[in-house]
Order: C-alpha cells, then structure tokens, then sequence
C-alpha cells in the first residue's frame, strides 16, 4: 500500500494507534446472517482478516470487537485470533469505545476502530484513526478518515491494519 498518497495527519494518527478497535457485522463479516434450521445464526469470517489481527498482536498491539449484536460465535473467533476486548449486544457503541480505552489504558487519540453502519459514527468521530468499509454506507464513510478498497468480510479488516504497520514503520 502506498502511504504517500495519505495525508500527513492521518499517517501520524495511524502512527500513534495502540489499540484497535472493530464492529463485526459487516466489516469482520460481510454482514450477512445465515440462519440454520433449528435457529443458529452462523457467521462467515475472511481468513485474511484473521491474519491481518494475528499479525497486529504478533506486532505487539491489542484489539477489541464492539458489536450491537450478542454472539457467541464472535466471541469464540475472536479467542481464536487473540482478541482482549468483547462489548456485544452493544447498540450504543460510544460509551463500549469509553469503557475499552479506560480498561486498556490507551486515549481515545491511541484507539482505532474499523466500522459500516450508522452506530458505528459516533465511535469513529471519537477514535484517533478510523476507517470505513468499501461497501459501508455513504454517511459512515464521509465520517471516516480512511476508506477501505475491501468489503466488509473480505479483507477490509486486514487492509486497515497493514495501513496502520505501515504508517508506524515510517
């Protein structure tokens, strides 16, 4: 990814992250619900966002998912990749975003957060660097300070972190 088409201002912010913070449907997942006949709701996660979070706690960071729904299947992929932070069955995500920094100990100019929908604004006007999906509506991109090339569930996840390594490697 070339960073010199970025803004000085968002490759020092994405410089300072310490924390990273994710919605799930729709951006670890490409917001799809599949519902199998006795009622289980299963998810599909991309493999590449996998890594791409394995590869941000190998760099020595931290992460957290917030979501509005309550899933056990995103807690457990979560586990599997190393994930610290869980707020689910959160529908007003800004005071999950408040109370993860505070338990984690980083400013809200050190916490990154990844979203695709409406709830997820409020989070990303707080958080120090913050992206949108490709397929996220209109209204949450323009409030984003970067926009991903992927799709929510399809590498966006992965995209944003390798922006945020990169910016930090400068």
């Amino acid at each position: 990814m070339d960073i010199s088409a970025l803004p000085e201002e968002f490759v020092t912010a994405a410089a300072r992250i310490r924390l990273l913070l994710m919605d799930c449907d729709g951006v670890l997942t490409d917001g799809r619900l599949y519902f199998g006949e006795s009622g289980e709701v299963l998810k599909v996660f991309d493999t590449r966002d996998g890594q791409g979070i394995v590869n941000w706690h190998s760099a020595g960071f931290r992460s957290g998912i917030i979501s509005g729904r309550n899933s056990s299947i995103v807690e457990l992929r979560g586990r599997q990749l190393g994930v610290e932070f869980f707020r689910l069955g959160r529908k007003e995500k800004a005071s999950a975003f408040e109370e993860i920094i505070s338990e984690a100990g980083v400013e809200a100019k050190e916490a990154a957060y990844i979203g695709d929908d409406t709830p997820d604004i409020s989070v990303m006007r707080l958080a120090g660097f913050s992206a949108a999906v490709g397929d996220a509506l209109d209204e949450v991109k323009s409030s984003a300070h970067y926009v991903t090339h992927r799709y929510g569930g399809r590498g966006a996840v992965r995209e944003f972190i390798d922006l945020i390594l990169q910016c930090k490697s400068v």
